[in-house]
């Protein structure tokens, strides 16, 4: 596989996460530990037969624990700060704080070795963050100091996954296959922390049920697969660069399905979270 194959295999990641914030609120009130069981349990599966057809099976027992323990910690965390974040704050808002996450890549890649963090990168984190800053002040429902801990669960949501991706790209050796480990795991460790703290919420209809298999075939399933790949084997700058592009999906598509009103506080959110992080891009770029 080429290095602009598997970077165009892990682009197709960041369409799929696009739906993840719409197929999010169309399950609720279903708390976070009982959807992420539900969803991480699909996407296993996807990954399941993602093994059969790679052959994958047999390089599943040269993994070390550490690294089913890291995934699992990654993807387990990420969601369920995810899933939280967006039952406790508006989620065009929460969503947007999230997705800070492409421009961490691009800041915490820069202070690995052989990496230099230049004034592009810092210049990006302002603006970005003045975009973070529009929205938890204004949004489109009003600034509501109810809303603060989903705002903070959201910023969370975004460390973790940068700081598992960056991780990442140090695990090229480790297939892929064994996200699907990560993703039983996830649902594994999920379940009983749902039996214990939280109340059982069935889907009551079509769409609340279609939104639960959408995450796990898409957003929670085959996305990473195609994401770790794309990390490993492609042009992580240009994958980072293409992520920028995730947040006006993500609102877009909020906005389209009715889940959040086009303000244009929320645009320029957008845009100023969007243009920092393309900056920090593209002073990484000229570092490489």
């Amino acid at each position: 596989m080429t290095r602009r194959s598997s970077t165009f295999i892990g682009s197709i990641a960041v369409l799929l996460w696009s739906l993840l914030a719409l197929f999010t609120i169309a399950t609720a009130p279903m708390p976070a530990l009982q959807l992420n069981t539900m969803a991480f349990a699909i996407g296993g599966a996807v990954g399941v037969v993602w093994i059969f057809l790679t052959g994958g099976i047999s390089q599943l027992r040269d993994v070390p624990w550490r690294v089913y323990a890291f995934g699992t910690a990654g993807l387990f965390g990420y969601h369920l700060l995810y899933f939280s974040a967006l039952r406790l704050a508006p989620a065009a808002e929460a969503g947007l704080i999230a997705y800070l996450w492409p421009l961490l890549i691009v800041l915490l890649s820069g202070l690995l070795p052989g990496e230099h963090l230049k004034k592009g990168h810092i210049a990006g984190a302002i603006i970005s963050f003045a975009g973070a800053a529009l929205i938890i002040s204004g949004g489109t429902t009003g600034f509501s100091m109810t809303a603060l801990p989903g705002y903070g669960l959201a910023a969370l949501c975004a460390l973790t996954w940068a700081g598992y991706s960056v991780l990442s790209r140090r695990l090229g050796q480790i297939p892929t296959a064994a996200v699907a480990v990560f993703c039983l795991a996830t649902a594994a460790l999920s379940l009983p922390l749902h039996l214990t703290f939280e109340t059982t919420v069935w889907p009551t209809g079509f769409v609340s049920w279609a939104a639960i298999a959408g995450l796990g075939l898409g957003p929670v399933g085959l996305a990473f697969y195609v994401w770790d790949i794309g990390v490993k084997k492609g042009d992580i700058q240009l994958l980072g660069t293409i992520s920028y592009a995730a947040p006006l999906l993500s609102t877009l598509v909020l906005v389209i399905a009715g889940f959040a009103n086009p303000s244009p506080k929320l645009l320029i959110a957008a845009l100023l979270i969007t243009a920092g992080a393309i900056l920090a891009a593209r002073a990484s770029a000229r570092t490489a």
